[in-house]
Parts: structure tokens; C-alpha cells; sequence
């Protein structure tokens, strides 16, 4: 089944729609259980940072940039899994040349 202009427009429109979206969208990234919370939007743009003074002491420090870290790439890995979902959703799994 081919896609006609309209159909390819009207996809395109559903898609930037989606991807407005999913930029103002927050998702959050934890590590420790929850003692490092990061919030990320849809743009990988860190908006927050959340540390639980009481699971670090000073001699941990390191652990903590560890946590940080873990706590980003969590984050992170929800917005790429969101960014994937909405590609899939949005082409119904077609692939379709010049589109990201």
C-alpha cells in the first residue's frame, strides 16, 4: 500500500505534534533507590537534580558521582525509549526516508 502526498503530510504533522510533545514531556532517572533523582525532558536537557542528603556522607562522594551518572543514563534511556515508541507509533513501523 503506497503512501500518497497527503497521507505523507498528514504524517509529517502527527510527527512534529508528537515530538512537541515529547520535548515539554519530563522523565525521570533514579539510582541508589531513589538517593540520585534526575529529571530530563523529551530534549535531553537535565531540568533536575535531586539528592537524598541522608544516603551520602561525605567519604562517599564517589559513590554519589557513580549514582549521578547512573541516575542520568536512566533518565536518558527513557527518553531515547520514548523518542523510539513515538517513531514506531507515528510511521506504524515504516520506515520513511528524510524523516529524523
Amino acid at each position: 500500500m503506497g503512501m500518497n502526498m497527503r497521507d505523507i503530510q498528514r504524517l509529517q504533522q502527527k510527527m512534529v505534534k508528537m515530538q512537541e510533545e515529547l520535548e515539554v514531556a519530563q522523565f525521570t532517572g533514579t539510582a541508589g533507590g531513589g538517593a540520585v533523582t534526575i529529571t530530563m525532558t523529551g530534549k535531553f536537557e537535565i531540568v533536575g537534580v535531586k539528592i537524598d542528603p541522608e544516603a551520602f556522607n561525605a567519604d562517599d562522594i564517589y559513590e554519589l558521582e557513580v549514582m549521578v551518572k547512573a541516575a542520568a543514563k536512566h533518565a536518558f534511556d527513557r527518553v531515547n525509549a520514548e523518542q523510539q515508541k513515538l517513531l514506531t507509533n507515528a510511521t506504524g513501523g515504516v520506515k520513511i526516508p528524510g524523516l529524523f
